[in-house]
């Protein structure tokens, strides 16, 4: 038996071997799987924008000479008006005075992380930050600490034992967890990287359209100095981007490897996420507003029936621990019409193989309480 084969029966054993839904179509709030339709609480489209018909049809009428392809990367021929369009609207809703776009939140993190530390740098990082950000300071070339999840105690001890070792330092936190749907003290990050002089980097992806008091998410008016994010969840697109000053964007085109050697997006995805952003920011805002009633409905439940949790926000996990009891679980809410695939190891840490459950503005509280009937 050889290797490859090997590693996948030992996933399989271990009830961690996945597999690509055959997913067929998506409505509001429910998606068909292998010819059946579920109500769809696995979804990051939070403001449930991909799917509004009437917003695709509207776009379309007005967007039928915008291009389907870019066909090179964005340093040769892949650039356009609406690249820039976009990148000064991201720039404005910020208050950031540039904005790079990159081709997911992927390589936003990978670039931006690899590009920003070298060799006698150093970065920060919260445990639980996604892969993309692990992946980032591995090929940045330089050293890097992961400090207990909000543990701010963990990171100032930390810091006041390394910082002076390294030239350049970075501290890098999600805003909200994907996983746990915590959240960050963005204030105390911001007073830890003043005292030890660090670049402030947050990752607003889940919040971005979704969370916080305004649509740029926890951070905005603070002082960060680096703000990545996705188009691609709440605001219901593809791609992706960073927002700092002058400088550090012009680095980032110079150095940020997955972008300069990325074709870059069709012109007519950047198109739609622009008019999203402009032509459609009230209906951003009335969808938002309806989440936040809804997550906050969601915590109340879960508060009523004494169910602890370590999320604020629109992201609930139910951890259940075992992966083979949870993939049971998965299947038994499938059963009955709800589609919340199994969350397990890498993803999350051994022993915590969860169900993720993310609401949308389309969502309904009813079918939430009646998941918790059948987890509890």
């Amino acid at each position: 038996m050889d290797r490859i084969e090997e590693e996948l029966n030992k996933l399989k054993q271990n009830n961690q071997l996945r597999s690509i839904p055959n997913i067929e179509s998506k409505s509001d709030g429910k998606i068909a799987v292998d010819g059946v339709e579920y109500i769809n609480f696995a979804s990051n489209d939070y403001l449930g924008i991909s799917t509004k018909a009437d917003l695709r049809q509207e776009f379309l009428s007005a967007s039928d000479s915008v291009l389907l392809s870019s066909a090179s990367a964005r340093l040769l021929t892949g650039s356009s008006i609406e690249y820039t369009e976009l990148e000064t609207t991201l720039a404005k809703i910020f208050g950031k005075e540039k904005a790079l776009i990159f081709n997911t939140g992927y390589q936003a993190n990978l670039g931006v992380i690899s590009a920003l530390s070298g060799k006698g740098d150093v970065v920060f990082s919260d445990k639980l930050n996604h892969a993309s950000i692990i992946d980032g300071m591995k090929l940045s070339g330089g050293d890097f600490y992961r400090y207990k999840h909000l543990d701010y105690e963990h990171l100032e001890k930390m810091l006041s034992e390394k910082r002076d070792k390294y030239k350049r330092a970075i501290i890098v936190s999600e805003s909200v967890f994907s996983m746990d749907g915590d959240m960050a003290d963005i204030d105390r990050l911001v007073e830890l990287k003043n005292k030890y002089n660090c670049l402030l980097m947050i990752d607003e992806a889940h919040a971005f359209c979704a969370f916080g008091d305004t649509i740029a998410g926890v951070s905005y008016g603070k002082d960060v100095d680096i703000i990545t994010a996705t188009l691609g969840k709440a605001v219901g697109s593809f791609g992706a981007f960073c927002v700092s000053n002058e400088k550090i964007i012009s680095y980032l085109i110079n150095k940020a490897r997955s972008f300069i050697f990325s074709t870059s997006i069709p012109p007519f995805n950047i198109a739609w996420s622009n008019w999203l952003l402009t032509k459609k920011c009230i209906y951003l805002q009335k969808q938002k507003r309806k989440l936040e009633h809804l997550t906050k409905a969601v915590h109340a439940s879960m508060a009523l029936r004494g169910i602890e949790t370590p999320s604020v926000t629109h992201i609930i996990p139910l951890v259940i621990g075992d992966n083979e009891k949870t993939v049971k679980v998965s299947e038994q809410l499938r059963s009955m019409g709800y589609y919340i695939p199994a969350i397990r190891p890498p993803t999350v840490p051994e022993g915590t193989s969860r169900l993720r459950i993310s609401l949308t503005a389309d969502c309904r509280l009813e079918d939430f309480e009646e998941i918790l009937s059948v987890v509890l």
